[in-house]
């Protein structure tokens, strides 16, 4: 079983666990319906991913 070879200071420690943050999904505005979505993801309002229709909505859901 692997062991440390040093003592790791709390300076040391601490700031390499510092890093854990939570981070605000990235929202763009969706070309056609100008809803707020997530990048690079088909739009989840009018269905439209890069300028075409790949899904189907069946409803028309209301703003969120």
């Amino acid at each position: 079983m692997a062991l440390p070879k040093e003592k790791v200071s709390k300076a040391r420690g601490r700031s390499r666990r510092a890093n854990w943050k939570l981070e605000a999904p990235a929202l763009v505005e969706c070309t056609q319906c100008h809803q707020l979505k997530l990048a690079h993801r088909v739009c989840k309002f009018c269905g439209y991913y890069d300028g075409k229709q790949v899904v189907q909505i069946k409803e028309a859901k209301a703003n969120a």
